[in-house]
């Protein structure tokens, strides 16, 4: 689905002062308070996929959109996918460089989510994850979301990982609200869950108290993103 609008170009220059202004390993899982949070955000994302009786991924056909340097794909290998089943797109050119080091037999694309370069149809599984809090414009969003329902085959599963509240220390990321995402996918069942500690909250916690951490993360209002599956209708 064609986008003319200048948000693509305006969320490439964000990336670009993103790798320029943050050190190489601020999200290094090195660091107790990222290891915490990709650890809830792995484990509200299987089971979501469990819920949905989408495990074993052996076999399945699986896009990720904002694929980044592959690290969502890999995981997907260590949940059973072949790496030869895997697809993924990003508009940064050296982060497909490194992904295809990573994983050489998946096909790895550079470009625009809202121009997919894959077939109707192609993919049992699309993911994306931190893809749409950069979207500020919502002819973008729709145009995105429609490309992820063309990919997707008759009754396969959108998993979804974003943001569901406004970052107010960083005015460029913004909320998906769980109506906006009905909205982007009328006619699906979207199935949601608050997930994820706040930030500011895991890197205060994590040093100290994992289980402390735990707890406060099975409190929805403390959560700042959205775990979700989106099925798309089989007829």
């Amino acid at each position: 689905m064609n986008y003319a609008g200048a948000d693509i170009a305006r969320i490439a220059a964000e990336y670009e002062r993103r790798t320029r202004e943050i050190p190489a390993d601020y999200y290094a899982l090195s660091r107790q308070a990222n290891l915490l949070m990709h650890t809830h955000t792995l484990r509200a994302s299987i089971n979501m996929l469990r819920r949905a009786a989408l495990f074993p991924l052996e076999g399945r056909r699986i896009a990720d959109i904002g694929c980044g340097n592959g690290s969502w794909l890999l995981e997907y290998v260590q949940w059973g996918a072949y790496p030869a089943d895997l697809a993924g797109i990003d508009l940064m050119p050296e982060r497909i460089a490194l992904a295809r080091t990573r994983l050489p037999d998946a096909d790895l694309q550079i470009g625009t989510a809202s121009e997919l370069p894959w077939p109707d149809e192609s993919f049992d599984l699309v993911t994306q994850s931190l893809v749409f809090m950069n979207m500020s414009d919502p002819a973008l969003k729709q145009a995105v979301a429609h490309e992820m329902l063309r990919v997707l085959r008759p009754g396969g599963a959108i998993l979804w990982f974003d943001l569901r509240v406004n970052n107010p220390r960083n005015p460029r990321a913004h909320g998906v609200r769980a109506a906006e995402i009905r909205r982007l996918f009328q006619g699906c069942r979207v199935t949601l869950c608050p997930a994820l500690l706040a930030p500011p909250l895991a890197r205060l916690i994590a040093g100290w108290s994992w289980p402390l951490a735990d707890a406060l993360q099975t409190i929805p209002c403390l959560c700042t993103h959205y775990a979700g599956l989106i099925r798309k209708p089989r007829a």
